[in-house]
C-alpha cells in the first residue's frame, strides 16, 4: 500500500509530466485579462479582442474595453474588427483549395489566367507564376503603388492594376529579395475570380467561412447589414485619440484579397485550429478544407529573409510563406502575420509544435500594433516556458521613442514652414496638371489665395501647399486620420516654370503604403 508521502511524490510527478507534454501549463483567464487590460491603458487603446486555441480547443475568446469611444459598446467575443493584412492567408488558402482540386497549379504562370498582365519586363511577364503573387520577391519596391488604393476611397479597378507593374523600375532581380507589397495580392484575387467563376468575395465566403462556420465574418463591408457590433477605427496618430472613417473600397471595382475580411476572436479560433490541424475541421476532424500538402507549400519558405539575432529565442531562420511569415523560436516553429489599416491592428500566431495559435485584433492607430505584440509575446513566451520579459514596458520604451523621433522631425519641418512665411513665391509657375505614368493626374491650383494640390484619383489626397524653402513645398493634406503629410520637390526649367514634382513623406514613422517616393509627376498642363 502506498504511503501518503509517496502517493503525493506520484502525483507531483504525474502533474509534471502534463506540464512538460503541454509545454507549460495554461495561462489563466485572469492573467491574461490583466495583461490586456494594462496594455490598452499604456498604449491609449479603445478596444482589443483576444482568442487562444491550445491542443485543439478554444481555451480564451474575449472582448476588452469598448467598440467606440462615442458609443462606449463593449466588445466582446463576436466584435467584427477589420483584420487586414491577415486576409492574406484566406487569399492563399483559396489558391490552395483550387490547387488541391487540380484547376490550377502553385507555378503555373499567371498570364495563363490574365492575358493582360504585364510586368516591369517582358521576361518577368512571362515567367510570374502564382506563388509570386503571394511571395513579396517580385524586384518591386516596399508598398510599390500602394498609393492606388491608398489611404481608401479610390477609383482605382482591377483593370487598371493588372498593366499598372509595367511603370516601375525594380528595386532588386525578380525574386531575390523580400519586399513586402499588397497590390499583387489584387492580382490573386483576380486569378482566383477567373478560375473558379466567382468573385473571391465569395469564394472565400462560401468554400471558407462558411464551411468552417465563420458565420459572423465577412468579406466586405458592404456585406454588413447591422454595424452595431463593429468596431469603429481610431487614431493617436495626428492628434488627440478620435474616431476615423472605416477603410472603404468598392467591390465591383477591386477585390479585397489583400486585406478586406471582418472577424471576430470566435470565428478566428475556427480559423487557427484548420491551421494546426492540418486542413482538418469537424466535431471529429472528418472534413478537409485543404490538404496537407498544400498546407506545407503555404508554411515552407519561399522568399529568405534575416532570422531574429535576439538570443532568447535562439531562431535559426525566417522567411515568407503563401501569407505567412515564418520562422522558429526555441526549436520551435513560429507561423504568423501582422495586418493594419487606419484605426485596425491585428496579430496572429500560430506554433503548431506547441499546437497552440494566439489571435489580438485592436482598434486604434497606432498604439494597437504595440498591444498586439506586447501580448501576442506575452503569452507566447509563458507556453514557450521563458521568463517574464517585461513585454509591455519594453514596446513602451520603444512607442515613445518612436513618437519623440517622429514628432521632433515634424516640429523642425513645420518650423522651417513658419520661419519662411514672408517668403514671396510666383504662384503662377506651380500652376497646372501633372501625371505620373501609373498613378495618373494630379493638379495645383489656387484655393483662396493659396498653393493647393490634390490627386485625380484618391480624393482624401487633397491639401494646402506650404512654401517649405528652394523649390520644395510641403503638403497637409486634410486627410488626418494618419500621419501622411509630404515634401513635394519641384523641379524647375531656366524661366523658373515647374517641370516636374518628386514627393517624399516627412514622418519617419509614415506608413510605407504611402509610397510618395515612386512617384514621377511630369507637368502636361501650364494654364
Amino acid at each position: 500500500m502506498m504511503t501518503p508521502s509517496r502517493r503525493r511524490i506520484v502525483l507531483l510527478v504525474l502533474a509534471a509530466l502534463v506540464v512538460n507534454r503541454a509545454g507549460h501549463a495554461q495561462m489563466t483567464s485572469q492573467k491574461i485579462d490583466q495583461l490586456v487590460e494594462e496594455s490598452m491603458e499604456k498604449f491609449n487603446v479603445v478596444g482589443a479582442a483576444v482568442g487562444i486555441v491550445k491542443d485543439g480547443a478554444v481555451i480564451h475568446a474575449k472582448g476588452y474595453g469598448a467598440t467606440s469611444i462615442e458609443t462606449k459598446q463593449k466588445v466582446n467575443e463576436h466584435t467584427n474588427f477589420t483584420i487586414a493584412s491577415n486576409t492574406k492567408a484566406f487569399t492563399t488558402a483559396a489558391l490552395a483549395i483550387l490547387v488541391d482540386e487540380g484547376r490550377l497549379a502553385w507555378n503555373d504562370r499567371v498570364r495563363e489566367y490574365i492575358p493582360e498582365f504585364k510586368m516591369y519586363n517582358t521576361y518577368v511577364t512571362e515567367n510570374f507564376n502564382i506563388q509570386d503573387l503571394l511571395t513579396h520577391r517580385s524586384g518591386l519596391g516596399l508598398g510599390a503603388a500602394d498609393l492606388m488604393i491608398w489611404p481608401g476611397g479610390t477609383n482605382t479597378t482591377i483593370g487598371e492594376l493588372l498593366s499598372v507593374f509595367q511603370h516601375f523600375e525594380p528595386v532588386s532581380a525578380f525574386r531575390t529579395q523580400f519586399d513586402y507589397d499588397n497590390i499583387l495580392y489584387y492580382v490573386a484575387g483576380e486569378v482566383i475570380a477567373r478560375v473558379s467563376g466567382m468573385s473571391w468575395e465569395e469564394f472565400v465566403r462560401t468554400r471558407i467561412m462558411e464551411p468552417l462556420q465563420m458565420d459572423n465574418s465577412y468579406t466586405s463591408m458592404t456585406q454588413i447589414t447591422d454595424m452595431s457590433n463593429v468596431a469603429t477605427p481610431h487614431s493617436t496618430e495626428t492628434g488627440p485619440l478620435k474616431t476615423v472613417a472605416h477603410y472603404v473600397r468598392d467591390p465591383k471595382k477591386i477585390n479585397g484579397a489583400p486585406g478586406a475580411i471582418l472577424s471576430n476572436v470566435d470565428d478566428l479560433c475556427r480559423w487557427m485550429l484548420v491551421h494546426l490541424n492540418k486542413g482538418k475541421y469537424g466535431g471529429n476532424l472528418e472534413k478537409q478544407l485543404f490538404s496537407e500538402a498544400s498546407r506545407k507549400e503555404m508554411w515552407r519558405i519561399h522568399t529568405p529573409m534575416e532570422a531574429d539575432s535576439d538570443p532568447r529565442y535562439n531562431s535559426h531562420f525566417a522567411g515568407y510563406g503563401l501569407g505567412w511569415n515564418l520562422t522558429d523560436v526555441r526549436g520551435n516553429m513560429l507561423v504568423s502575420h501582422t495586418g493594419s489599416l487606419p484605426g485596425m491592428l491585428s496579430k496572429t500566431i500560430l506554433i503548431p509544435d506547441l499546437n497552440l495559435g494566439i489571435i489580438v485584433l485592436t482598434n486604434t492607430s497606432d498604439g494597437g500594433s504595440y498591444v498586439c505584440s506586447s501580448v501576442t509575446r506575452t503569452i507566447m513566451d509563458h507556453y514557450l516556458g521563458l521568463d517574464d520579459y517585461g513585454w509591455l514596458d519594453r514596446y513602451y520604451n520603444r512607442y515613445r521613442e518612436s513618437h519623440a523621433r517622429a514628432d521632433s522631425v515634424s516640429a523642425r519641418v513645420w518650423e522651417t514652414v513658419r520661419a519662411a512665411q514672408g517668403v514671396r513665391i510666383n504662384t503662377e509657375n506651380y500652376i497646372g496638371v501633372y501625371e505620373d505614368k501609373w498613378f495618373g493626374k494630379v493638379e495645383v491650383f489656387i484655393n483662396d489665395g493659396r498653393l493647393w494640390f490634390r490627386c485625380y484619383r484618391s480624393p482624401k489626397l487633397n491639401g494646402r501647399m506650404y512654401y517649405y524653402q528652394a523649390n520644395t513645398f510641403v503638403i497637409r493634406w486634410e486627410y488626418q486620420d494618419l500621419n501622411g503629410d509630404a515634401f513635394a520637390i519641384v523641379a524647375v526649367d531656366d524661366r523658373g516654370k515647374a517641370k516636374s514634382i518628386r514627393m517624399q513623406g516627412i514622418s519617419p514613422d509614415i506608413d510605407f503604403s504611402f509610397d510618395f517616393q515612386d512617384l514621377h509627376l511630369l507637368r502636361i498642363e501650364t494654364e
